[in-house]
């Protein structure tokens, strides 16, 4: 099969990875199995963790042995295809444990490969503990790092929600480190991956992208600071002339106002805690992390392990709910374009 994103079928294949086993990952694929949703859908994990968090719910769950390139057919609710990759049944809700560290990593290797080799069309994944896999002895940033890595690609996060998507120069980095990693070529690079997938992918003609400044009130002339005018401003002159549609750069804290987002597709942040706080009140527990750039599409929700309510089933399952639906979306425009173009 060819490298990358494969020609989706009208049943697109999706592959959810487990996440930290300690945390609301496990819940979240064992709830999610009970819902309807027009996709083939297969966990890449440990069966015996999730037959065992199912009980821990009292949730009723057939779990079904799979295996990549199996077709499975639609997704029957209260049931679920398991692609059995590693061991972490012994897992104690809501305490972590590095042990667990291989058997995450193990899995997202695992469906990274799999959507690689074209067997599924898009890999939605748990959220992970990035701490407890450090401390494991693994150097790990984040999902979107770490499938990078794994893939080549020049990996954009932009997380999604109803009306806004929001998408990052700099991820997970300290603050001190932001300016430094924001060049000219940086910019310039995540902006064409950002337009691009923003037509291929989202099927949209001529993206309108909003562009934070870095500074406050963007600099204001060089006063509070010059990389608007060293770096941001020439860059996006510089692809306008190309024939992207670029506003700003414009101070973040007005940026998100209605009168600007209502006529724009898109929102360009220069670092994480810049942009995603509004996404967040605006969307949490329905939002979308989406990885632009890469050869496989990625989804992911937009929490973290939340390890208090591992086995409470006191959890909203929206997020993941709208990753899936947007990985099935997702495909099927990617394989439009893929088409379009053969």
């Amino acid at each position: 099969m060819t490298h990358g994103v494969s020609d989706c079928p009208a049943t697109p294949r999706i592959l959810l990875t487990t996440g930290e086993p300690a945390g609301i990952g496990p819940d979240l694929c064992v709830l999610i199995a009970q819902k309807r949703f027009a996709c083939e859908l297969a966990v890449v994990g440990d069966p015996a963790l999730l037959a065992a968090r199912a009980q821990v719910l009292g949730v009723g769950l057939r779990i079904y042995a799979s295996s990549p390139g199996e077709p499975t057919g639609l997704h029957q609710p209260g049931s679920l295809r398991v692609w059995q990759i590693g061991k972490a049944d012994r897992t104690v809700c809501g305490r972590l444990d590095a042990a667990c560290a291989a058997y995450v990593l193990d899995s997202i290797g695992a469906g990274v490969k799999a959507c690689l080799g074209g067997h599924f069309d898009a890999l939605v994944t748990a959220p992970v503990h990035k701490g407890i896999i450090n401390e494991a002895g693994f150097d790990f940033t984040g999902h979107t790092e770490y499938i990078a890595a794994m893939t080549g690609g020049d990996p954009v996060m932009m997380l999604t929600t109803q009306g806004l998507r929001v998408a990052l120069v700099t991820t997970h980095l300290p603050l001190k480190e932001v300016s430094a990693a924001i060049t000219r070529q940086r910019l310039e690079a995540v902006l064409r991956v950002l337009q691009r997938d923003l037509i291929e992918r989202f099927g949209l003609a001529r993206p309108r992208i909003l562009v934070c400044g870095l500074n406050p009130h963007a600099g204001e002339g060089g006063h509070l600071g010059c990389e608007e005018l060293e770096v941001i401003e020439p860059t996006l002159e510089m692809l306008r002339e190309e024939g992207f549609h670029l506003h700003g750069p414009l101070p973040a804290d007005t940026l998100f106002l209605p009168k600007y987002l209502k006529h724009a597709d898109a929102v360009l942040a220069m670092y994480h805690d810049q942009g995603l706080p509004v996404l967040k009140y605006a969307g949490f527990w329905r939002a979308v992390n989406i990885t632009l750039g890469l050869p496989i599409i990625r989804t992911s929700v937009d929490h973290g392990t939340a390890l208090d309510l591992a086995g409470t089933g006191r959890i909203d399952t929206g997020s993941l709910e709208a990753a899936i639906q947007m990985g099935i979306e997702i495909s099927k425009k990617a394989s439009g374009a893929k088409q379009r173009r053969a």
